[in-house]
């Protein structure tokens, strides 16, 4: 549906334009759908059978229902260096961000707002255009493993527009 298409476009442009800690950017997106869509949601379903963790079939069926879902991230995000200890290190100097189980960290707290002023940025944008949404880390865990978006930390946002909101009462 093109109007998703163009909803995911605006929600990207918000993200973007959305503020970032010492204005400095280190968000990352993109929009998938179609077949990317379908593929994301069966690896999560996959997942979730795999590790056993609890909801990414729930999760995958959504993603599968929906038209698109916009991925935002953040990637080779530097310290602010305020040497705030909100990461869990005193010092920006000791926070060296690594692999992990699901993404890289730690990260900078700083960061990790900035992550998030932007994934509430283009929620808002998608329920400013009355289009359903649902901000999901099990997207994002999933299109990261997938390659689908090149970034440390991820979450992803589908969208729908039918009579009820899919990603709600599930």
């Amino acid at each position: 549906m093109n109007a998703i298409r163009t909803v995911a476009d605006l929600m990207a442009v918000a993200a973007r334009t959305a503020p970032k800690a010492a204005g400095q950017d280190y968000v990352v997106i993109k929009v998938i759908e179609g077949d990317e869509c379908q593929r994301l949601a069966e690896e999560m379903i996959k997942y979730g059978e795999a590790t056993g963790k609890k909801n990414f079939d729930r999760d995958g069926r959504n993603v599968a229902a929906s038209a698109a879902v916009i991925l935002i991230g953040i990637k080779d995000a530097s310290s602010v260096g305020l040497n705030c200890g909100a990461c869990g290190f005193e010092t920006c100097a000791e926070r060296t961000a690594a692999e992990r189980a699901e993404f890289v960290g730690p990260q900078c707290a700083f960061r990790l707002l900035d992550m998030g002023i932007a994934l509430g940025s283009a929620a808002k944008m998608a329920g400013m255009l009355n289009v359903d949404n649902r901000i999901m880390y099990r997207a994002g865990v999933v299109a990261r493993k997938m390659c689908l978006i090149n970034a440390d930390f991820v979450m992803g946002i589908p969208l729908s527009a039918t009579g009820k909101s899919i990603y709600f009462d599930r």
